[in-house]
């Protein structure tokens, strides 16, 4: 038997794919459906789609370690307040904002390098659901997060024309949940930038920092969300799934 995604090597036994398109994470093509109403997307044969669903599981676990290092960071946020409150300077308080604010860079390093890898991979397959529907090249979905001023929206319509894409057919997926959580973001790098404006006032350092590290745990939050539910759409497309609604 052929491999039915590429059509050119021999299937494994047992599997409808050649080994060389399962390791690559390729997906079968998907059974017939029973009614008109549930047909699901086909995808032309020969197509590189790729699995999402790994890097999600990824990203979607270092986006949970972000939430979890900001609760710990608003609690040193709250040290350093309670002690600029009183006029004072406290070790304690000092040695937990070092320690959380280490952990904060090197989780959002962590998670900056795998989310771009889940983007990059299901932009590529939103491009085989609906090319015409992706409204920027390629490197943008890189570029747009690093390019001054273009950064503040080019990654949500980036998303947004992903999120379109993977909706199940005929049925959109909404954008609130892209609107909360790119809202969020926002207010949580300008927080973060606004602590350099309050040089030797340590009391509105320290409420802008705990404002800052609330923000971006609910932002965490909400992205992991987001990429759970694009993850999830893409995946039942690939794979023929009727799928309910998604919300959001």
């Amino acid at each position: 038997m052929t491999c039915t995604h590429c059509g050119l090597r021999p299937a494994s036994a047992g599997a409808a794919l050649c080994p060389e398109c399962l390791a690559a994470g390729a997906y079968p093509p998907p059974a017939p459906a029973g009614h008109p109403h549930d047909a699901p997307y086909t995808l032309p044969p020969g197509l590189p789609l790729r699995s999402p669903v790994g890097l999600g599981r990824a990203t979607v676990t270092l986006l949970a370690l972000v939430a979890v290092a900001d609760v710990f960071a608003v609690g040193a946020d709250a040290l350093q307040l309670d002690s600029a409150t009183q006029g004072r300077t406290s070790d304690l308080a000092d040695l937990a904002t070092g320690l959380t604010g280490g952990v904060q860079v090197l989780l959002m390093v962590a998670t900056i390098v795998v989310y771009l890898c889940w983007l990059y991979r299901v932009r590529v397959n939103a491009e085989l659901f609906d090319q015409s529907g992706q409204s920027m090249a390629r490197g943008w979905v890189i570029g747009a997060w690093f390019c001054p001023f273009v950064n503040l929206w080019f990654p949500r319509r980036i998303v947004t024309d992903i999120w379109n894409a993977s909706a199940p057919p005929g049925r959109p997926a909404g954008e609130r949940l892209i609107d909360s959580w790119w809202a969020l973001w926002l207010v949580s790098v300008i927080a973060d930038q606004a602590t350099t404006r309050f040089d030797g006032d340590g009391v509105w350092e320290a409420r802008v920092m705990l404002f800052s590290d609330l923000t971006d745990m609910a932002a965490a939050v909400l992205a992991a969300l987001v990429v759970l539910r694009l993850t999830r759409m893409q995946h039942q497309k690939a794979l023929g799934v009727p799928a309910a609604p998604v919300l959001g």
